[in-house]
């Protein structure tokens, strides 16, 4: 049976107080979609939205738009803080993997899914294959959202055109990434990174400047692979300085610029998968997996913070936990925690005596290898002083002084 034509005057039709409702996020977010939330919010009244909403991708404050809507996230983009202080967000601090097993059980009343439009019967999850394909195992109702802008890369999940309850056309571009030229501080953790990545290795790594900078610094390696949660501009121009392999490219969703999408688009050279492949049981005998990610601050314990600035939730913890755990136990792999050394122009350091922030994102237990422009401190193996040691020698000279006798007093 063929899928109900919907208009934008119909397809809200099924939020109705009490529904449980899941909305695309990160780079598959629906512009259309929350144009006509904000044009109608009276439909979100005593509607629960779920999403994976992400700093740096995300702006729309769903929970604003009426005062009886809810809103459940994982990460916290800076523009829904005032929602998250009144109580109308909650953030569930999973990781991805995590979030992929809450998102499968969660049998949401309608899902909103980002779709390409149906080739022979077939829609696909184009390169924002992230949660989608999940959800819609489970959901009651799926609504396809046929956007007509999403890139149709040649290998994604897919899900049949009659196995929709109600499809409407959009033309919504994916979300544009603005990547600044990096810092020469930064260039230099750039180049500390990759010393430590050998020709071949199956890389990870996320959006920022930080990971923009390790991309560029990597176009001298050959016959690296993509293995991560998102693929960036920052691939694209080292598979055309050679040094990624011709295949074996794996990524959940795809956030840069035009020319990125264009590259994707009916392209064999990236397959797309759902994140139980690209953070979970998928993750299980990855060959060389270095996992590059970043982190606000490490202490001298080895423990890491992504998510607390000056107290506040900024983030959460992502995939980080997901692949540091399977870097480690990749033959040939490693996690790498990459910060620069220093914030506010040098005045604080940001490998500390210990964390202040409310929550550990990294323990010790798992803190592999921990890099700043100074240098790279492998922590594996290490006993508690050595890693102390270890840590201080990578921070900014001015602060080692104050760290060591920090260290000591912290000792005793």
């Amino acid at each position: 049976m063929s899928p109900r034509r919907l208009t934008l005057t119909t397809w809200l039709e099924d939020l109705r107080p009490g529904a449980q409702v899941y909305i695309p996020g990160a780079s598959g977010e629906l512009a259309s979609l929350g144009q006509a939330l904000q044009d109608d919010p009276e439909r979100l009244d005593g509607v629960t939205l779920t999403s994976c909403l992400v700093p740096g991708m995300n702006s729309l404050d769903y929970a604003d738009l009426h005062a009886g809507v809810g809103l459940n996230t994982f990460l916290l983009p800076p523009p829904l803080r005032a929602s998250f202080e009144s109580g109308r967000v909650q953030v569930r601090p999973l990781a991805y993997s995590a979030i992929a097993r809450y998102l499968a059980s969660a049998a949401f009343d309608v899902a909103f899914l980002n779709l390409t439009p149906a080739q022979n019967g077939v829609c696909g999850f184009g390169a924002c294959a992230d949660f989608g394909p999940i959800v819609a195992r489970t959901a009651k109702r799926r609504i396809g959202v046929l956007n007509t802008a999403l890139p149709r890369p040649v290998s994604t999940p897919g899900l049949a055109l009659d196995d929709l309850d109600g499809v409407i056309e959009v033309h919504d571009p994916m979300g544009a990434a603005a990547v600044a030229a990096p810092s020469p501080d930064m260039q230099a953790l750039a180049q500390r990174v990759v010393a430590l990545v050998p020709d071949g290795a199956a890389i990870q790594t996320g959006i920022g400047s930080a990971p923009a900078a390790v991309w560029s610094a990597l176009q001298q390696h050959r016959g690296l692979r993509l293995y991560s949660g998102m693929v960036t501009n920052g691939f694209l121009d080292a598979l055309e300085a050679g040094a990624m392999a011709q295949d074996g490219h794996v990524a959940g969703v795809a956030f840069g610029d035009a020319a990125l999408y264009a590259a994707l688009d009916r392209s064999s050279r990236v397959r797309f998968a759902d994140v139980h492949a690209t953070h979970g049981p998928g993750l299980d005998g990855v060959e060389g997996l270095v996992a590059i990610n970043s982190a606000l601050e490490v202490d001298l314990l080895g423990q890491a913070n992504l998510e607390w600035l000056n107290g506040q939730l900024v983030s959460g913890v992502g995939g980080a936990p997901d692949f540091t755990r399977a870097a480690q136990l990749s033959p040939g792999g490693r996690s790498i925690l990459a910060l620069p050394a220093t914030a506010r122009g040098g005045s604080l350091s940001r490998i500390v005596p210990r964390l202040t922030s409310p929550g550990v994102s990294i323990p010790r237990n798992a803190t592999d290898t921990v890099v700043t422009e100074y240098g790279a401190a492998d922590l594996k193996a290490l006993s508690m002083d050595q890693r102390a040691a270890a840590l201080i020698a990578i921070a900014a000279p001015q602060h080692r002084e104050a760290l060591d006798r920090a260290w000591r007093e912290q000792r005793l």
